[in-house]
């Protein structure tokens, strides 16, 4: 008897489920049909804003981020309708005193998510840069692709995609390299000592002016920026539009090869890092006079020493140890002694 009665009780409450979801079935269908409507008018009153700003630059941004924020607020209006629809008891009020409570919790939890969502808004509507630019970010380099609310990503040269948060683009500096019109681009070129650097500077301007890629307003220039060890060094510089970076590598590439081509044409020496070593006081003829040598070099106006013969140095060590020898020093002897 126990046992029916349990199976009774079972399939009775079955039964109760059943036709409670029976009656609120209508109530569940009109629910999703109430939930469709709000959700599908979000998306038709987010093309609508952006297809209204798109026309003017300056509130492209914002159209997108008050298109955003409207699809997000009647999708919830949505849910709060359906909701209601099926549970009559439900009141908007309880979640939001239910939100309100739990506020502090979720601040915590969600705190990085809020900190991109409001960098992002910041961003759409300050517009540091916009999507197409070229950006360099913390060692990363290429193409904005799209500026969502959370991340924006950007596709690199190699044809890579990074996710960059929000809060980090906007707490920290970021190169854009396509925000004006023109770019200046320059290069440090190195000739020799003896050229002239008049005559170097002016062939390499008009190595520059034969390229079709460089502006002729602004114009380029060269000046002269070092003394290095081994070369003078001449700085060139140009200017190209529009300053992409496929734009940079190809102007690059032209003056470069243009002005390597016209020095080397007309006897500039191109040189490369050479080093001077100077042994003093060990093949000269001054052997020991510290009077008649300065590093390695005659003092004043005396003339060159000459270089002493292999055999005269050998004779020379010879005497030193002979002399060493028959003082009984232990002392070690070199060239330079004297």
């Amino acid at each position: 008897m126990n046992f029916q009665t349990a199976v009774s009780a079972a399939w009775n409450k079955i039964q109760g489920m059943l036709n409670g979801f029976i009656v609120m079935l209508p109530n569940l269908v009109l629910a999703v049909i109430v939930f469709a409507i709000f959700f599908f008018g979000a998306r038709w009153f987010k093309f609508l804003v952006k297809r209204l700003t798109r026309r003017h630059r300056q509130a492209r941004n914002l159209g997108m981020v008050l298109g955003r924020l409207a699809q997000g607020i009647i999708i919830l209006i949505g849910l709060f309708v359906a909701l209601s629809v099926v549970i009559p008891t439900f009141k908007a009020g309880d979640l939001v005193q239910l939100l309100g409570i739990s506020g502090v919790a979720i601040g915590f939890a969600f705190r990085d998510i809020l900190q991109n969502f409001l960098a992002g808004i910041l961003i759409l509507l300050t517009e540091p840069f916009q999507i197409n630019d070229q950006i360099a970010f913390k060692g990363f380099e290429g193409t904005v692709e799209d500026i969502q609310t959370r991340a924006t990503t950007i596709r690199t040269y190699d044809g890579r995609r990074i996710v960059i948060p929000n809060s980090e683009l906007f707490t920290n500096s970021v190169t854009v390299n396509t925000a004006f019109e023109h770019r200046r681009l320059e290069y440090d070129v190195g000739i020799g000592y003896g050229d002239d650097i008049e005559e170097a500077k002016q062939l390499m301007l008009e190595a520059i002016d034969s390229v079709n890629e460089v502006l002729k307003d602004p114009a380029p220039d060269v000046l002269v920026m070092e003394l290095a060890e081994s070369t003078v060094n001449i700085r060139a510089r140009w200017w190209i539009a529009p300053p992409r970076r496929a734009d940079d590598l190809y102007s690059r590439d032209k003056v470069l090869t243009a002005i390597k081509n016209k020095l080397t044409a007309n006897g500039i020496d191109m040189p490369f890092p050479t080093r001077q070593i100077l042994f003093h006081d060990q093949t000269e003829d001054t052997d020991g006079d510290r009077s008649g040598q300065r590093e390695g070099w005659p003092a004043g106006n005396k003339k060159v020493p000459k270089p002493r013969s292999i055999s005269g140095s050998l004779r020379r060590l010879a005497e030193i140890r002979a002399q060493r020898d028959g003082n009984g020093s232990d002392r070690t002897p070199t060239v330079n002694d004297g």
